[in-house]
């Protein structure tokens, strides 16, 4: 798969413009009367090509810009944004901010990231691999994958394939004095399939994704997975209500993770509105579990050295023995709860569950009888209570075997019983996110059915 040659790479080019473009308005906002300002300036391009049953169905060639400024004159905060570069619609921008700002009531926790904890250190994270696929490549890629997954037997018909192809270019400053420069790719291969039979349908699906499209899997693997997968779910039955040792595949039980997080993340905790809430130094984990933040990951998906305000990043425990050894904050939930920023602000930067030394086999007949869960449906999750409530389909095991394929069913617990009683988290970490984690093991949920 062809990489740009860097001779050619003219992505800091538009950097510089970028951020010549954010300290300029910086200026101009403070000639404006602005006490602080910040500016955040994007340019992000891209390719989607999908295909269906050998024919192309769309291509799609994205181009697309934003450029976002907040003002700040004392502790009234003003924010307008633009989707277009040129000097009339910035200037405009500059003047909506600041007519804002001017007319908002005052908020004591409103301003900038902390002076002293700007960036200063900027590593290269490998996080820049352009990927010079053209149209008809992505496409005869598509078909490629289309084609290894619909060879399986018993694949009767399929939702298509596609391939994306991303580049990201961004810039942040801040009248602190502060200019941050960040470019990153993203690439991804997918495909859905459709099995049937005289008993009824099935649909699956995989996908990949990457900074670099040296590290895809093969069409061939890509599209065999999501057949295997299909056909597995072939002969699905529902189960009687019971209660049952459970099982989440690794790109489920990152979904368990992220409600940690957002029970832990600051603005549910400073709405009071988090099962979690005051429970920093607490146990609420096996005191065997450990979640670290690794923002700097090469080539990952959350890598970064700075976060959305500036603020410097830094490897830290989330869980440490279990207990919870921080929350995740910028600079606005920080002051509101009378703490630090955890350079937070935007999001997490690689969060990584310590996996254990079982793979999902060994973690099978760990489980000895109960519910593997694949997929999950439905938004019955309340960071509030802690209530989790969700469809899910997976497979029934039974002596460490899989033993059938289940759907119409529902798993409940609450949050707070579900992390206290993990037994295991596997090796078979998944890297396609910024949060990574194995399977993971739960003693025992409800499983309601017929």
């Amino acid at each position: 798969m062809t990489q740009l040659n860097p001779a050619h790479d003219r992505s800091n080019d538009e950097l510089d413009r970028l951020a010549q473009l954010a300290e300029d308005v910086i200026r101009r906002a403070r000639a404006a009367g602005a006490s602080q300002a910040e500016v955040a300036a994007s340019v992000d391009t891209g390719l989607n090509v999908n295909v269906r049953l050998g024919e192309v169905e769309t291509v799609e060639h994205t181009r697309d810009r934003g450029f976002g400024l907040t003002v700040y004159f004392g502790q009234r905060k003003g924010s307008a944004s633009t989707a277009d570069l040129n000097p009339d619609s910035i200037q405009a921008t500059l003047e909506q901010a600041c007519a804002i700002a001017r007319y908002t009531e005052e908020d004591p926790a409103a301003g900038l990231g902390e002076a002293s904890r700007m960036a200063t250190q900027f590593p290269d994270l490998d996080l820049w691999h352009p990927w010079r696929v053209d149209t008809e490549q992505a496409i005869a890629l598509g078909k490629q994958i289309e084609d290894a997954g619909r060879a399986h037997a018993g694949i009767t018909n399929s939702d298509g394939a596609s391939v994306q192809m991303g580049e990201s270019l961004a810039v942040y400053a801040n009248s602190h004095g502060f200019l941050g420069r960040e470019r990153g790719t993203r690439h991804s291969l997918s495909v859905a399939l459709i099995a049937g039979d005289d008993e009824g349908m099935q649909r699956d699906y995989w996908y990949d994704s990457v900074r670099s499209a040296d590290d895809f899997m093969s069409a061939q693997a890509l599209g065999d997975k999501a057949a295997q997968r299909t056909l597995a779910r072939m002969g699905a039955r529902s189960l009687s209500t019971r209660q049952a040792p459970v099982l989440f595949t690794p790109d489920v039980a990152r979904g368990l993770i992220g409600h940690l997080i957002g029970a832990v993340s600051g603005g549910a905790l400073y709405r009071r509105a988090s099962f979690l809430l005051d429970h920093a130094g607490k146990q609420v984990m096996p005191s065997w579990m450990n979640i670290v933040e690794r923002p700097f990951l090469m080539r990952g998906q959350g890598s970064g050295a700075f976060d959305a305000e500036g603020v410097a990043t830094r490897d830290s425990s989330l869980i440490e023995n279990g207990v919870l050894s921080r929350y995740v904050l910028g600079s606005y939930s920080a002051r509101k709860l009378g703490l630090e920023s955890t350079g937070n602000a935007g999001g997490i930067h690689n969060m990584i569950v310590e996996p254990g030394k079982d793979d999902f086999a060994a973690m099978l007949k760990r489980m000895g009888t109960g519910l593997i869960v694949t997929e999950v449906m439905g938004q019955g999750v309340s960071t509030i209570t802690g209530d989790y409530s969700r469809g899910a389909a997976g497979f029934w095991v039974e002596n460490g075997e899989i033993a059938y394929p289940v759907e119409e069913i529902t798993i409940a617990a609450n949050l707070r019983d579900m992390y206290a009683n993990i037994v295991a988290v596997g090796s078979d970490v998944d890297h396609r996110s910024h949060l990574l984690t194995g399977s993971i093991l739960l003693e025992q949920m409800t499983i309601a059915g017929e």
